[in-house]
């Protein structure tokens, strides 16, 4: 009977699992192709509730999925095998998926029980999708989420359910827990082995290739795979160990072979017969023969030759050996004749030496020179008659040795006639044992038979009705599920036609007050065409009010009798706690809702990709035995953006990541340690936190009241920074950042978030009171705008506008309160990972997507207002981040690093002519005694 599979959620890459939805995923088997190709490849399953989609991998360790399967609008049912194919064991465990359109899928589980499970867990799925399918708003806030946001309750209404209907459903459920190839742990594990021999999808190539790309990355070292390509689904398939294993003792076999005539084909003949004697020589036809035997599969059978074609081989045998003798007498001769030249060549080089010395030499030379002369020459020419002893030795030798290496090649094909005799013997051994156990089995049974045929048939019943037995236990499970898949299918049937028809009426209801509208916009162009010369109040004015008022009043509240779905498209507050509709100003209320909308709309067009949750899913479960590393992956699936539930944990991993060196050399409890001397002792700087607590974000509802949670978090961190770097105590400015970590973070984490962005991102004195990194930055900026951005520099240039008032609070407060939510957190994320080249990165980023609309402006008014707030009207983060990480490459580390070091040279240099004046202003006050009563405001706070 056929079962599925789910399991508990392990926690993320390591963590504890929390008390959450356990996560559905694990091994299952699909089957495609065509023909003989046709078969179930082993796939890797991962579902995600968000959209109520099955994504199916080749593994788990791959980023992007090869396809995806629509839970919410498919209905399940068992396999039945194709006629004509014998049902087996396998074909109990697959189930089929039937999706909109006619396309079936069919799914293959390891065994019974996990098919039931996982049919199920995807029924259930998709009934608490389907019923509650307009009251999702938000994603929820994961159980392993940690900071302020994981303390929200959201807003969602959920739907009241069928009371029979769920009654119905669990008496029909059929409960059963999964193995061990359900759930995140499975990922660990190998892939269960498929009967097919293909397993790489070219249907999906460009994701394959990406897959593969990526695994090279990240520097795997799995063999490599032969492969062929076949026209059914476009598959690669790997090879199954069968196969491997053939492969290899058929390879091993020819290297033997081919090892044991190395002595045969020494010779420059393929069958050298003039080397072997003549009593170890083998016809042609025997050599034929026993070739046949030992490469089992090489060739065809030979037919034997004839008698004609025998005679004339032995004729053609002996002309060859007449020939081969005639060749080495000639070869003797020639050597000998070689000796003879040598010989006479010797001779007369030593008479005409004989007679040189006895001419030239002895002609005044000493007696006593010339005999030691004579012994000298007599040493050379007997050493010159040893060489060629020795050079004779060493010939002989080497024919020795030739001639040892034709012994040996004779020994190894007689070895091989031997071996290949022993062989033909055990076939015949072995043939003969089974004729006789076969008699022997033939002769039991038979008298078995005779003796007990009651027995036997009895035993044959007995199996019988075991096999019925369980096939009824299977169909029963099968009738209950079935059972349970039409009641759910017309359940949500009736739910879809009731949500269509609320759906109507809204949408008669909206229409019907659009037309109210524009009939009132009618009436109202109407009235401002026609001039109204008396002082009295005019028509225009009243339907202007009325207009403002139908724009602002709220929804009516509906009757939870009458309205079957509540959709909360805008909420009072985002998930991140920040306000989404201020409560002052009513053009402002407008803009905000529209905001708001348009956000909501990006992020149901967003669905229609791959899901970026369901990435990070599957790459967090193969990190579950591994430890997590910097890699070109995961950087890539940062600048996407981390997904809600998973951005505590990554932004936790990136600050340890880059603190690492701080938290090990500091003693234990280091931050609570210097948050007790901040409480004890306070600082310089804690008037300065005090005031600026209650104006970090007061549009965020966590720290809108002196009595939120994260006031109190706040003020914890940065006296606790304060007391770490005296030198910074404290800026406008840390509060903000610090504001943003523990939405996401604890008050230690935090705490070593902003010791990351100041002490390890950020360059020195930034943050110090003359802000000098700060000023550094706008101008490396100003110079990477003129260079990535020249018509817009050009253009500010010409209208002087000085855009670093606007962007100098970007780089201070990485973006906080200057652009929309979720944007800021996609940058942040990024921002975490990789540091401070981020901000120029989205900042130039900005510039570029709005360019155009501030290439339109022409005066230097209008254009520094628009600087103002067109950051909140960006709204795509898809968009921007293409821009920032594509658009804008390259954009190398060294080159920011240069020009700070250049712009920071400058500063420091303005700032000591500033300094230099400024102590000239102070001598000439304390001289002249009409400006001794001038004092400046900092003078006035000190």
């Amino acid at each position: 009977m056929p079962a599925a599979g789910s399991e508990g959620e392990e926690g993320l890459a390591g963590e504890q699992p929390g008390p959450g939805t356990p996560k559905l995923c694990g091994y299952l088997q699909k089957l495609s192709g065509k023909g003989p190709l046709r078969g179930f490849r082993s796939r890797w399953f991962v579902f995600d509730p968000r959209r109520c989609y099955l994504y199916y991998f080749k593994g788990p360790q791959e980023p992007l999925p090869l396809g995806h399967l629509d839970i919410a609008s498919s209905c399940f049912s068992y396999h039945q095998p194709e006629a004509g194919a014998a049902a087996s064991g396998d074909e109990l465990t697959a189930f089929e998926v039937h999706s909109p359109g006619g396309a079936v899928t069919v799914l293959k589980a390891a065994t019974r029980q996990d098919t039931t499970y996982w049919l199920q867990e995807l029924q259930q799925k998709r009934w608490e999708y389907c019923h509650n399918l307009d009251s999702r708003t938000s994603p929820t806030p994961s159980d392993f989420s940690k900071g302020l946001v994981a303390k929200d309750n959201p807003d969602i209404s959920i739907l009241n359910q069928n009371a029979s209907a769920e009654r119905a459903r669990n008496i029909l459920a059929v409960e059963t827990s999964p193995t061990d190839l359900v759930g995140e742990q499975a990922a660990s594990q190998p892939a269960p082995v498929q009967g097919s021999a293909i397993n790489f999808s070219l249907k999906q190539w460009s994701t394959e290739i990406k897959n593969s790309m990526s695994s090279l990355r990240k520097g795997s070292n799995d063999n490599r795979r032969s492969i062929f390509y076949t026209t059914e689904e476009w598959e690669l398939l790997d090879p199954t160990p069968k196969d491997l294993e053939d492969s290899m003792a058929l390879e091993e076999k020819r290297k033997h072979l081919a090892e044991g005539s190395k002595g045969l084909t020494s010779s420059a003949f393929p069958f050298d017969f003039g080397r072997i004697p003549h009593k170890a020589r083998r016809p042609l036809k025997d050599m034929i023969g026993s070739s046949k035997n030992r490469t089992s599969s090489d060739s065809s059978p030979t037919e034997c030759c004839s008698g004609n074609g025998n005679r004339l081989l032995s004729e053609l045998q002996l002309k060859y050996q007449s020939q081969q003798e005639e060749l080495e007498k000639l070869k003797k001769d020639l050597l000998s004749q070689k000796e003879l030249v040598r010989l006479l060549q010797q001779t007369v080089r030593s008479s005409q030496y004989d007679k040189y010395f006895a001419s030239r030499l002895c002609e005044g030379v000493p007696k006593d020179t010339l005999e030691l002369l004579h012994q000298k020459d007599d040493q050379i020419l007997g050493l010159n008659n040893q060489l060629e002893k020795l050079n004779l030795e060493k010939d002989s030798l080497q024919q020795e040795v030739k001639n040892l290496k034709c012994k040996v090649g004779e020994l190894n094909e007689r070895l091989g006639m031997l071996m290949e005799t022993i062989q033909a013997k055990d076939e015949v051994i072995m043939k003969l044992s089974r004729q006789l156990s076969e008699c022997e089995d033939s002769t039991s049974s038979q008298s078995g038979a005779i003796n007990s045929p009651t027995a036997t048939c009895s035993n044959k019943e007995l199996q019988e009705l075991d096999r019925l037995k369980d096939n009824l236990q299977g169909y029963k499970t099968q009738n209950k599920f079935l059972n349970k898949e039409i009641l759910e299918l017309s359940t949500l049937r009736r739910n879809a036609e009731a949500r269509e028809r609320e759906w109507q009426a809204k949408y008669t209801s909206l229409e019907a007050k659009l037309c109210q509208i524009e009939s009132k916009y009618l009436i109202l162009l109407q009235e401002m065409k026609t001039p109204v010369c008396s002082e009295d109040q005019s028509p225009a004015s009243e339907v202007i009010t009325q207009l403002l008022e139908d724009a602002l009043k709220a929804e009516p509240n509906e009757q939870p009798e009458q309205a079957f779905f509540k959709p909360h498209l805008v909420s009072e507050y985002d998930i991140y706690g920040f306000q989404t509709i201020p409560e002052d100003d009513d053009e402002e209320k407008l803009v905000a809702k529209s905001r708001a909308l348009d956000l909501r709309s990006l992020s149901l067009s967003e669905n229609r990709e791959i899901s970026t949750g369901v990435k990070w899913e599957n790459y967090l479960a193969s990190t579950m035995n591994r430890e997590m590393m910097r890699c070109v992956e995961l950087k890539n699936l940062i600048r996407s953006g981390i997904p809600h539930e998973h951005r505590s944990k990554m932004w936790k991993w990136c600050v340890n990541l880059h603190v690492k060196k701080f938290k090990d050399s500091a003693v234990p409890g280091y931050f609570q340690i210097l948050l007790q001397k901040a409480l004890e002792k306070p600082n310089p700087a804690s008037k300065q936190i005090e005031l600026d607590l209650l104006r970090t974000l007061p549009n965020n509802k966590h720290y809108s009241s002196p009595t939120s949670e994260g006031i109190q978090k706040l003020r914890n961190v940065l006296l606790a920074f304060s007391w770490r770097n005296p030198d910074i105590g404290y800026c406008q400015g840390l509060n903000r950042l610090v504001a943003i970590a523990l939405l996401y973070l604890e008050q230690e984490d935090a705490f070593w978030c902003l010791v990351t962005i100041v002490e390890v991102f950020m360059p020195r004195d930034y943050y110090t009171k003359t802000l000098l990194g700060s000023q550094v930055d706008q101008r490396v900026f100003k110079d990477l705008l003129s260079e990535k951005l020249p018509r817009l520099h050009s253009h500010f240039e010409q209208y002087k506008v000085d855009y670093t008032l606007i962007t100098f609070n970007w780089f201070l407060v990485v973006f906080v309160d200057s652009v929309v939510s979720d944007i800021l957190f996609k940058i942040w994320d990024s921002f975490l990972y990789e540091g401070p080249k981020v901000i120029f990165r989205f900042a130039l980023a900005l510039f570029k997507y709005k360019e155009e609309e501030i290439l339109k402006l022409q005066d230097s008014m209008s254009i520094f207002k628009y600087l103002r707030y067109f950051t909140r009207t960006i709204l795509d983060a898809r968009k921007l981040t293409a821009i920032a990480f594509g658009d804008l490459n390259p954009f190398p580390l060294r080159q920011i690093r240069n020009r700070r070091a250049y712009h920071l040279d400058k500063v420091r240099l303005e700032l000591t002519e500033l300094e230099a004046i400024r102590e000239d202003f102070l001598r000439e006050r304390e001289t002249c005694t009409e400006k001794r009563d001038l004092i400046s405001d900092d003078e006035e706070d000190s």
